[in-house]
């Protein structure tokens, strides 16, 4: 298994590079099919995150779908810890989700999935400017705030194939195109092993 490491805003010692490779050889037995773990080290800057100012991606390319999870915290070794914990999780649900027999679960809709969920009001300070949290940030007035932006490749694929994708990723959600409907489709988790579908009739 090739382990690749890669540093954004701070340099990656040759001793931590070792102890990376040791540590992703876990990761063999969920997988034996992995070639190749891509991992990317990024310091923060900003002070104020000094408890998260570490974050470690890590990404596993082998025969089947790729598998992602990312950590923060104070240093390297806690966060590739937590991220290597994560990506163990996530095979192992995956692995445990191929046991399970979903034949008789159905879909529900939007409204049953939304129903007692409700959107928490923004606040309005003294001076009459409404703050609104979208993820970590404050926003201050109107306007969307686009946090973060992916393009992906999508071939279709069936939704029990979304399902393993999306337990590989570690998502409570997956995006992909319908293979039989050929529509684009989303994916989430409900509870436990229950899951909802949403599709767009594009037509």
């Amino acid at each position: 298994m090739e382990v690749v490491v890669t540093g954004r805003h701070c340099e990656v010692s040759d001793r931590f590079r070792e102890h990376v490779s040791e540590k992703l050889t876990r990761l063999e037995k969920h997988d034996h099919r992995i070639m190749r773990v891509q991992v990317e080290v990024e310091l923060e800057k900003n002070p104020r995150q000094h408890d998260r100012s570490t974050k470690v991606e890590l990404t596993a390319f082998s025969k089947g779908p790729v598998i992602r999870a990312e950590a923060a915290a104070a240093d390297k070794m806690g966060a590739l810890d937590l991220a290597l914990d994560k990506m163990q999780a996530q095979m192992r649900r995956a692995a445990d989700r191929r046991r399970v027999h979903r034949g008789r679960h159905t879909p529900v809709s939007v409204g049953e999935a939304l129903a007692g969920v409700s959107e928490p009001a923004p606040e309005t300070p003294d001076d009459g400017v409404v703050e609104r949290k979208v993820g970590p940030i404050t926003v201050t007035g109107d306007g969307p705030l686009v946090v973060r932006e992916k393009s992906h490749a999508a071939a279709p694929m069936t939704l029990d194939q979304a399902l393993y994708e999306m337990e590989l990723v570690g998502h409570d959600f997956y995006l992909f195109v319908d293979k039989e409907s050929e529509r684009p489709s989303v994916v989430y988790r409900r509870r436990g092993y229950d899951y909802g579908v949403i599709s767009l009739d594009v037509a």
